[in-house]
């Protein structure tokens, strides 16, 4: 029996409008916000914590299929460049629990 397939996407993502952590702060929770209601991600702040402009978010997705996984990272990625904020680096891994 299959056990699906988490889909991870983490990415680096600068804030230039963003001049206190208080501001940053609220750059993060709005996407946050988003990325869990638009794809259903659990979202998590993993780096750069204490940096104004900076952050690191990570996101997971968990799915029946490796298609539908694939579907709502890139869902999730282009939602994240489409904001004013930047997306500096953005990477995905694929885990079927099976291996």
């Amino acid at each position: 029996m299959a056990s699906g397939w988490v889909g991870i996407l983490t990415c680096e993502l600068h804030f230039p409008e963003a001049h206190s952590l208080k501001e940053k702060r609220m750059f993060l929770r709005s996407a946050k916000a988003q990325l869990e209601r638009r794809v259903g991600a659990s979202v998590a702040e993993v780096d750069h914590h204490d940096v104004w402009q900076r952050a690191r978010l990570t996101a997971a997705v968990v799915t029946r299929e490796h298609r539908e996984a694939e579907r709502l990272l890139d869902e999730a990625e282009r939602w994240l460049r489409g904001q004013e904020w930047e997306v500096a680096l953005a990477e995905r891994v694929l885990v079927d629990p099976d291996d």
